[in-house]
């Protein structure tokens, strides 16, 4: 039986995209560090870059529990830091990575779509698309 070139296409095009899909767990590997935007997506499609920015997302998990800070990297390599904090909780629901937040004002889910050791890319819930870089410690050496 000859199967037509459009539906071959479809089922290896189908294939090539499932081997693509990072695996939850893998994601959840990469979180821990410190996180640098780089742009955001809009819902509409437009594109804000960040060329350099003056905070950075300090991000701790330990069995699927956290938290979020926002800190001010310093020139001798260290971090300004407070104590405002964001809970998280992580959640695996239908292969995908979760992260719940909570502070005493708000609560929210962004759902990661991408993390490896050198980018993180989570959607919120206003589908506002944010890609983060590693970020990497001045060096005035």
């Amino acid at each position: 039986m000859k199967l037509p070139y459009s539906i071959l296409y479809l089922l290896i095009s189908i294939l090539l995209l499932s081997c693509n899909q990072q695996n939850p767990e893998e994601k959840l590997a990469h979180l821990n560090g410190y996180w640098e935007i780089s742009k955001v997506e809009l819902p509409d499609g437009t594109i804000k870059e960040y060329t350099i920015s003056t905070l950075v997302d300090y991000i701790k998990i330990k069995d699927s529990i956290g938290f979020r800070k926002k800190v001010v990297p310093k020139l001798d390599g260290g971090f300004t830091v407070n104590d405002d904090a964001e809970k998280i909780t992580v959640k695996i629901e239908n292969k995908t990575l979760n992260l719940y937040y909570s502070t005493q004002f708000d609560s929210w889910k962004e759902t990661v779509l991408e993390a490896n050791e050198l980018q993180l890319v989570v959607l919120n819930r206003d589908n506002k698309k944010y890609t983060y870089k590693k970020f990497e410690k001045f060096n005035l050496e």
